[in-house]
């Protein structure tokens, strides 16, 4: 039964991160990329389930969204640098029921996160255009990118901590 669980809750995560990732979307011309909502269901997935939800949500979500948004050259290095960037912020910043404010490593981990994804996708753009000149100018729609995600994450987060839906969420953690 738990089994059944886990994957039902990892497949409406996943669905999560690639909703949030295609419902809005900003291409970047420069980039052959774009800029979307899905870092901050990221965030709050890894910080709130952990770095195994994390990762499978991210990668597999945000790969999805790169498939079904027509970006599919970029769906494997994103299944790769979004699933570990969701692990990373996970094993850093997860909240365990002792935990009920927000603390310097949920903020610590989403930095690191978001520093790795930023690194991540400079050298995968580098690979697919062959040089690493080239992806310079796309760090900084990727600090954008992941500052607008943290900007939006952090007071969902906070809104959740003041309501009993934390206390169900442990709850959902606890049965899993």
């Amino acid at each position: 039964m738990h089994e059944t669980k886990k994957l039902t809750l990892g497949g409406l995560l996943i669905g999560l991160v690639a909703i949030a990732t295609m419902a809005i979307n900003i291409p970047m011309p420069t980039t052959g990329g774009y800029i979307h909502l899905g870092d901050s269901m990221i965030y709050l997935i890894a910080i709130l389930f952990g770095g195994k939800f994390g990762a499978l949500a991210g990668g597999v979500g945000s790969a999805m969204a790169n498939i079904l948004s027509g970006y599919s050259q970029w769906a494997l290095f994103t299944l790769i640098i979004k699933g570990l960037m969701g692990l990373i912020i996970g094993k850093i910043a997860f909240m365990t029921k002792e935990e009920q404010t927000l603390k310097l490593k949920h903020i610590l981990g989403v930095l690191i996160g978001a520093i790795w994804m930023i690194a991540g996708y400079y050298f995968a753009e580098g690979i697919m255009v062959g040089s690493l000149i080239v992806p310079l100018q796309s760090i900084t729609w990727n600090v954008i990118q992941s500052g607008m995600g943290a900007i939006i994450a952090f007071p969902i987060l906070f809104a959740l901590l003041k309501t009993e839906l934390i206390e169900d969420l442990e709850s959902i953690r606890d049965n899993i």
